[in-house]
């Protein structure tokens, strides 16, 4: 019996990590930032919607020592500045570096090199303050390094024509026009009174708002210009931006914008026309899209060298949480929304497909969230999309959890209840009252794993996600340089959570490189695109800092090879349409620099497609109005709309074949004969 007990503490302590991450102690790692909220009559969700939507984290390396660092923001508490000292251990430096501010509802934080001097500086969003002064963004720029390694900081907003005060969720730098300096898009978001679904929609659309709409910010000499009209922006009272990112879509070397939209408004895609303006083409390339779009990421998920893009809502997996908040989504409001003019929207993820572009060189998708795997992870924020196992796929990672849902069933009927109870004489409940009764979503966050033929499989416990949080913001980087990305959340109420990837034991035999992009000028940089050529792999990578939600992350690119050992050949395209070569690389990790680039021509769009529409036939099938659901909630899915039905034969003896569409009810079908 002694023995085995030996044996079992020997074996306990040998005991190794068994899933692919591990959440590291805080004490540990001296991260201990806590996104604290202290709700009470004058700070709570009835007043600020946005309330429990949390803060954001950046990764970069901030003092240039090899070494990626964290920046938190704070809602209500002091962002705070972490400096990477190794082996996972950060030293709090917040007040010494100057980017400790604790004033204002602070929210996205946005990576850039706004004065291309080499050193990385930081842009914090804010909003939700009544006062505008609480409400301007800061830009600290980074002054280099002290003797002990530790950068400082300089707020200079003002002096770049940056001290916007809008509502803003996020902003983002790159060089729209390709003129050789870095533009800003401002990602704002509406107030409550504009989110409710009223008859007044189709009318919010022609009303503007400055603190609201969003906004594109042009680079002219050191200062930014608003030319968000002149570029083709949508600006209305019903932005809702929530998530944003940039990338090309349609792979003509000019940077895009797709922005994510919560309540009623749908997403938005800009296809940048390279004259300074861009084009909104959301109906023409996608089918449908989230109803209440989240975070967002684009990436290429089948490597096809083709960018794929990814929005989180709100949908839950399991039934009793979908009956739960079934309330948001419903057949009425969807053709409410249709008929004022909004796009399809349905309230799940959608993970869009790029199929390549169309006879006037707009992208084509194909929505597959359900078809992959991904459609349901509840209250979503961070989507990011990258190869966590080192196999040359990309992977998806995805924070959710909210403090207080107020869209519960449940909770709605009590609220109802208390309210009829106070109008028949009782006592009318008290706002905090109501709020103590909103239950919180409290999830894990979700991690799939790309299985390589479009679809993915949950990989929550076997990956050690399995902690139930409400995280919101949320980074992946090498913070200790084993040659796998890390993962950081930010929490609320929670202290925030680093995860270390264990890929470097637990997969060894997968082999990773790095690609670090170097350009004299940030402009050059953003929107650059990198393929690499491994056997019969091939894989495609942007750089782009901001991802996922309210989040940035600035690190070399890193690729999975899986098993393979060679790499045959890489391709970088800068943002400005400049490109390299390499061929027969080694080693683990490669320095392409900008000047080595050579000038080429613009791209084309990409080929013509093998198919063209031709407008031959004049009948357009009509469907009449009805909601089976109202007739049977239960029915799994509508038998009304089966329409329009076809058949084909040769009807009139020429040898040649016909054809007849049915029509819906009360409408003639249509007879097509081939001359």
């Amino acid at each position: 019996m002694r023995k085995i007990l030996l044996l079992l503490v020997f074996l306990s302590g040998c005991k190794k990590d068994e899933t692919l991450f591990t959440l590291l102690d805080s004490g540990k790692t001296g991260v201990d930032f806590n996104n604290y909220i202290d709700e009470d009559e004058e700070n709570n969700v009835l007043r600020y919607g946005y309330f429990y939507n949390g803060g954001g984290v950046a990764a970069a390396d901030f003092n240039n020592d090899g070494l990626v660092d964290l920046y938190f923001t704070g809602n209500m508490v002091a962002n705070r500045l972490y400096l990477n000292r190794g082996d996972m251990e950060f030293e709090d430096i917040s007040e010494k570096s100057g980017t400790g501010l604790n004033e204002g509802w602070k929210t996205g934080v946005s990576l850039v090199d706004i004065n291309d001097d080499g050193w990385i500086d930081i842009f914090v969003c804010r909003a939700g303050a009544q006062d505008p002064r609480l409400r301007t963004k800061l830009l600290y720029v980074n002054n280099g390094k002290t003797a002990d390694g530790i950068p400082t900081f300089t707020e200079k907003a003002a002096e770049y024509g940056l001290d916007d005060a809008s509502y803003t969720t996020q902003a983002v730098f790159f060089d729209y026009d390709r003129d050789g300096d870095t533009d800003c898009f401002l990602l704002n978001h509406s107030l409550q009174e504009y989110a409710g679904f009223s008859n007044l929609l189709a009318s919010y659309r022609q009303q503007r708002n400055d603190a609201y709409g969003n906004k594109l910010l042009r680079n002219d000499s050191g200062r930014f210009t608003n030319v968000t009209d002149s570029a083709g922006i949508v600006s209305n009272v019903l932005s809702f931006g929530l998530g944003v990112n940039v990338n090309d879509f349609n792979n003509d070397g000019w940077q895009d914008l797709y922005i994510a939209n919560d309540y009623n408004e749908n997403d938005y895609l800009y296809l940048n026309e390279r004259n300074g303006k861009f084009k909104e083409v959301i109906r023409e390339s996608m089918g449908h899209v989230s109803l209440f779009s989240m975070g967002t990421d684009a990436a290429d998920i089948n490597n096809d060298g083709l960018m794929d893009v990814l929005t989180l809502d709100m949908l839950p997996g399991s039934n009793e949480r979908i009956k739960l908040t079934s309330g948001d989504d419903n057949f009425d409001k969807y053709q409410q929304l249709l008929r004022a003019g909004f796009h399809d929207q349905s309230m799940r993820n959608m993970l869009q497909l790029n199929n390549g572009v169309n006879p006037e060189g707009v992208p084509v998708f194909s929505e597959i969230g359900q078809l992959a795997g991904v459609s349901n992870t509840d209250w979503s924020w961070a989507a990011l999309i990258a190869d966590f196992d080192n196999d040359g796929w990309k992977d998806i990672f995805i924070s959710n959890g909210y403090a207080r849902d107020y869209t519960n069933m449940e909770f709605l009927k009590y609220s109802a209840d208390r309210q009829v109870e106070g109008n028949q004489g009782g006592d009318m409940p008290k706002q905090m009252e109501i709020i103590a009764q909103m239950p919180p979503i409290n999830e894990p966050d979700y991690i799939f794993q790309n299985r390589k033929d479009l679809t993915f499989v949950r990989k929550i416990k076997e990956w050690g996600f399995e902690n139930n949080n409400q995280s919101n913001g949320a980074a992946y980087a090498d913070l200790d340089n084993d040659g796998d990305l890390d993962l950081v959340t930010n929490n609320i109420g929670r202290k925030a959570f680093i995860y270390r990837n264990n890929a470097e034991k637990m997969l060894a035999g997968n082999n990773t490189f790095r690609v670090k992009l170097v350009s004299a000028k940030y402009a050059g940089l953003a929107g650059s695109k990198v393929t690499l050529y491994s056997d019969s792999l091939t894989q495609t990578q942007n750089f782009i800092p901001v991802r996922g939600f309210q989040s940035a992350q600035w690190d070399a690119l890193h690729f999975g090879l899986g098993t393979r050992t060679r790499i045959d050949s890489l391709e970088v395209q800068w943002a400005d349409g400049s490109r390299q070569a390499v061929k027969n690389v080694s080693g683990k990790e490669i320095t392409l620099r900008y000047g080595d680039a050579r000038n080429v021509a613009d791209k084309s769009a990409g080929p013509a497609p093998l198919w063209r529409p031709v407008p031959l036939i004049d009948f357009t099938h009509i469907e009449d109005a009805r909601n089976d659901f109202r007739i049977q909630t239960l029915l799994p899915a509508m038998l009304t709309y089966q329409g329009p039905h076809l058949a084909q034969t040769d009807i009139n003896g020429d040898g040649i074949d016909d054809f007849y569409i049915a029509g819906a009810r009360g409408q003639s079908g249509g007879f097509v004969a081939e001359r």
